[in-house]
């Protein structure tokens, strides 16, 4: 049986799979940029010109390199016979639609969203262990 954890967040998902008894992990780490609009007054003078920051530009183009992200993940996951997914932050969940959306055979095998703080690597391999065990 082939189980696979993934511990996410926006900047890097860990992979721990569990294939006969051995635990392998791998990193796949996201080209997602970091959001900080550089705008403000053009003029030292309250209610002078003022610089547009195009949010929705940002935004989109943050959209797309979080699908790309996801891609990579759900590569590296698709035929497994289980599959849980974990971490601190919504990018769990995020990408639990996506796999929804994307391969409703995944989904199937695949638990509901647990979170969990940030661990070290040795911590999420063991997460990863009992949570199948006690499953």
């Amino acid at each position: 049986m082939h189980q696979v954890g993934i511990w996410i967040d926006k900047r890097q998902a860990k992979i721990v799979s569990i294939k006969n008894g051995e635990a392998t992990m791998s990193i796949v780490s996201s080209e997602i940029e970091e959001f900080n609009p550089k705008g403000g007054s053009g003029t030292k003078f309250k209610g002078g010109p003022q610089d547009v920051v195009q949010d929705s530009r940002y935004l989109n183009r943050e959209k797309q390199q979080i699908a790309d992200f996801f891609r990579e993940v759900i590569h590296r996951v698709e035929n497994v016979d289980a599959l849980v997914i974990f971490g601190p932050s919504e990018t769990g969940a995020r990408l639990y639609a996506a796999i929804r959306d994307q391969l409703p055979e995944l989904h199937q095998k695949t638990s509901p969203v647990e979170k969990a703080d940030s661990m070290t690597d040795n911590q999420i391999a063991a997460w990863v262990r009992e949570f199948f065990q006690s499953a």
